[in-house]
């Protein structure tokens, strides 16, 4: 390697330098996260930055993943799909200067809120890369304010939809695609907002990209994104390798799609021939006139993600990861959704889908999955009219709930859904000053529990507004209503997700509902589930109970009938204790 002084900085001359390429590894990853700081610094909406429902990230040439930031871990799958379109659709007219802009399901998307903005990166008047950010924006028309009805049959209620679009070519603006975002969205100026931010994201990346290859050169910079997929590829290729061959199958249902309530039936057949692996849908029910359906991509993000968890949990992802990955899936399934079908709720199917993966391999590596998950979502729109300034507002938040209980821990409680990655919900603080809103209880949800196990599951959370202003309404769509997360291995199932309204003395517990009319003094209070136990509640070490006897986890009776535990004052009975676990 040879090193000449340029322009007051280094460049850097060298053939097959594994030094180079180690340290533009990591500068790729620099890249993506502060694509993701940049993003979420300056968007507008307090679901991009306070949730941080988004995702930044670095495609080579072909489309294929490089690097990503931490964010939605459904949309690890989403880049190269979307990115391969944009290739397809603009074959020989991609220039230097263009951005793109898409959101549709059937082309690389997930539902109409998640808005890609995409920019190709050049170096020597090729492409080297493309930028990609996609977040969610609180509002893209449709049929209510917040866009994402779960009631409804078809997408064209579900918001505009872009179906890959120049924002500029060749640098140029195209007023008109922004007028016509404008016009077809009730919060213009914060999707505007949200934009910008998108679109500044994806400059920065291009910036720092260009001084990459500036230092390093473009072919370094090209073998590196080689470099990456194929050790990624070796890695998961190996873990495979480890696996016995055979066919591993699981079933689930899915609680009603927000316009009938009963079972769907899912299922996966996990097939593992030597250093490949097939994940099966077929047999799973067919898509539905409601809009808890996920297209093609977002299977396979849902796929990926777990599959991800399986080969190579901590390091950093990209399209190699997945070379030995095969998806198969019929067309017109809920988890392959065709034209029109409406998808704005597509987590709810993800999330399933993911959960299917994760129960058919749970008994094959146990050390690396826990038993089921509360696994919704549980999206929550309150919206309507915000007294406090005179505005319109959204408040959408996904809620946090039990994780199941591992071969040799509990599960965590209180944590995001899988399929929603390293994401938050929104501060006190900021719903009670932002929204007509006021938090009157948050903390783990003991009452409802979780699930009893050698290991425990995690507890779900409930979370309680009260409505403060007039003209504000609720939607929702909470999934894992009515079958509880699985227990694992003689472990004991663990809770439900479900909200109550309540006003004065009325209670109504409701799940997936379209707008509700709220009035001031309305309190929503938000329950989810608590994670699946692991292993029999009966060989779980006494300390462990007393433990959460002592933390109002469990009272002294449910330690009795649940684990076969008394307690007595402060302290296990031991004796009793024999005699309980004996008699079992």
């Amino acid at each position: 390697m040879t090193v000449t002084s340029a322009a007051n900085h280094a460049v850097v001359r060298r053939g097959d330098d594994a030094i180079a390429r180690e340290i533009i590894a990591n500068r790729l990853l620099a890249i993506a996260d502060e694509m993701g700081i940049v993003l979420a610094r300056a968007s507008m909406s307090p679901v991009i930055y306070e949730v941080l429902d988004f995702a930044c990230g670095l495609t080579d040439a072909e489309g294929r993943l490089v690097a990503q930031s931490n964010g939605i871990t459904v949309f690890t799958g989403m880049f190269s799909d979307q990115v391969r379109f944009l290739r397809r659709k603009f074959a020989g007219r991609i220039r230097e200067g263009d951005v793109f802009i898409m959101n549709d399901p059937y082309e690389g998307g997930t539902h109409t809120a998640d808005v890609c903005i995409c920019k190709p990166v050049f170096s020597g008047g090729e492409v080297l890369a493309f930028a990609v950010a996609v977040a969610h924006w609180s509002e893209v028309g449709g049929k209510v304010l917040g866009s994402l009805s779960p009631d409804s049959r078809e997408i064209f209620e579900e918001g505009i939809r872009l179906p890959g679009l120049k924002l500029f070519d060749g640098g140029v603006r195209q007023d008109a695609v922004f007028e016509m975002l404008a016009a077809n969205v009730r919060l213009p100026r914060m999707s505007q907002g949200d934009l910008n931010a998108e679109l500044a994201a994806v400059r920065i990346a291009d910036d720092r990209l260009a001084e990459t290859c500036a230092k390093y050169g473009a072919e370094v910079v090209r073998a590196t994104f080689a470099e990456l997929q194929e050790k990624s590829a070796a890695i998961s290729r190996a873990a495979i390798a480890a696996l016995p061959d055979g066919a591993y199958e699981a079933t689930d249902v899915i609680d009603g799609d927000g316009l009938v309530d009963e079972p769907i039936h899912v299922q996966v057949k996990v097939t593992v021939r030597g250093e490949a692996m097939e994940i099966d849908f077929t047999g799973s029910a067919a898509q539905r006139a409601a809009p808890i359906n996920c297209s093609r991509s977002g299977l396979g993000s849902a796929v990926r993600a777990v599959f991800k968890a399986f080969a190579g949990p901590h390091q950093p992802s990209n399209e190699g990861w997945f070379a030995p990955l095969t998806i198969t899936v019929p067309d017109g399934t809920v988890f392959s959704a065709q034209k029109p079908a409406a998808t704005g709720w597509y987590f709810e199917s993800t999330a399933h889908a993911a959960e299917l993966v994760w129960k058919a391999l749970a008994p094959l590596v146990p050390e690396r999955f826990s038993a089921g998950s509360y696994a919704s979502l549980c999206g929550t729109y309150i919206a309507g009219h915000n007294d406090k300034t005179g505005d319109t507002f959204v408040h959408l938040e996904p809620q946090h709930g039990g994780w199941g209980a591992g071969q040799s821990a509990d599960g965590t409680g209180g944590l995001i859904a899988l399929m929603d990655g390293d994401t938050y919900n929104h501060s006190v603080e900021l719903v009670e000053a932002k929204t007509p809103l006021r938090i009157r209880q948050y903390g783990l949800d003991v009452e409802q529990g979780a699930g009893a196990g050698r290991q425990r599951g995690g507890f779900g959370l409930v979370r309680e507004f009260e409505v403060t202003g007039a003209g504000t309404f609720l939607y929702a769509s909470y999934g894992r209503s009515q079958t509880p997360a699985w227990g694992q291995d003689g472990g004991a199932d663990g809770g439900t997700n479900y909200i109550e309204l309540i006003r004065g003395r009325d209670v109504r517990r409701i799940t997936r509902t379209p707008t509700i009319p709220l009035e001031p003094g309305d309190r929503i209070r938000i329950h989810t589930g608590g994670g699946g136990g692991w292993g029999d509640p009966k060989a779980r070490a006494p300390e462990a109970v007393l433990a959460d006897v002592r933390n109002g986890y469990l009272t002294a009776a449910q330690a009795r009938a649940a684990y076969g535990v008394e307690i007595r004052g402060n302290a296990v009975d031991a004796g009793a204790t024999a005699a309980l676990r004996g008699a079992a």
